[in-house]
């Protein structure tokens, strides 16, 4: 009879980001949880193995084992799904190639995960800003991530700090949409999908993960992007899921809420936190009103610098 230990498997998609050493460094340095095996997957996107001599360099120096999987096709879903065909843990969590985990993330994202008996656990990103950013963007903080709460319970979710337990039933077997592989929105898809399975989503709020903010993501035109995709993804779910004949009263009460947003933003207009949010909120309202009408998602992911520099977290 074996006594194995339950395994953890820390996921990473990377494309062209050289931030991807310190990823991997933090999660070596962090404190690990008691009585489990945690080893590293690094999925790269890119066209060519472009991640595997920086992945093989700093794998040299680390306690943790790293596996590197290339899966090119700059679709962030078959990177995604590449980890999750190759690891046969019982736990899987994602962090992004340009965050760094803090001491307790994992602990803390276990814990809480034992303690709410859920599906899967998200955890905060802090932001941090540089000096390029804003006053107003520091201020309101625009670009940390939370859980949203919906009647008390969290919906959907994101990758960029998550644990999963993968022999959930409402988990298992799920794979991330390749459609919205270019576009965004396949995580909060596919979180969707775990809640509609009966699953459920909690959150560590100790488990922090830490993101520069890169003078790229410090402009309104960029927080402007993502807003309006968020509101399309949102909108296109809400579509797949109602009656045609449902789909006229969505669109009104969407559009309803962008006129709002946006008078709440002229009526604000000398505060530019107050004026920013209500103006950015407006604009997701518009994106849902996109989405439900059947407006194609913005094409963001995989994209060369040259092409875009408007690429969100994953």
């Amino acid at each position: 009879m074996t006594n194995q230990k339950p395994t953890i498997d820390i996921c990473i998609c990377t494309f062209r980001r050289a931030e991807l050493a310190d990823t991997l460094r933090s999660l070596s340095a962090m404190e690990m949880p008691e009585g489990h095996e945690i080893g590293i997957i690094v999925a790269d996107n890119d066209d060519h193995p472009s991640a595997h001599a920086l992945v093989e360099e700093v794998a040299a120096e680390l306690s943790l084992p790293v596996r590197y999987q290339h899966c090119p096709a700059r679709n962030i879903s078959v990177a995604r799904n590449g980890c999750l065909d190759l690891s046969m843990a019982q736990f899987v969590a994602f962090i992004d190639d340009d965050e760094t985990a803090t001491s307790r993330w994992l602990v803390e994202l276990l814990e809480t995960m034992h303690q709410e008996q859920a599906d899967v656990i998200l955890g905060p990103v802090r932001a941090l800003y540089g000096p390029d950013a804003p006053d107003w963007m520091r201020d309101g903080d625009f670009h940390s991530t939370f859980p949203v709460w919906v009647d008390g319970t969290i919906r959907t979710g994101y990758t960029c700090n998550v644990l999963m337990r993968t022999t959930s039933a409402a988990v298992s077997g799920i794979r991330f949409s390749l459609e919205r592989g270019q576009s965004g929105g396949e995580d909060t898809e596919f979180f969707d999908t775990v809640t509609s399975r009966g699953g459920s989503i909690g959150f560590a709020p100790q488990a922090w993960v830490e993101e520069v903010v890169p003078p790229t993501r410090s402009r309104f035109d960029w927080l402007l992007r993502r807003r309006f995709r968020f509101g399309q993804t949102h909108g296109h779910l809400v579509r797949a899921k109602s009656r045609p004949i449902r789909i006229p009263a969505e669109v009104a009460k969407a559009s309803a809420k962008a006129v709002y947003c946006f008078a709440s933003a002229a009526m604000t207009a000398p505060l530019p936190v107050r004026r920013n949010r209500s103006f950015l909120r407006g604009i997701m309202h518009v994106g849902v009103v996109g989405g439900l009408t059947g407006l194609r998602e913005l094409r963001q992911y995989g994209l060369a610098k040259s092409e875009t520099q408007t690429r969100p977290a994953a």
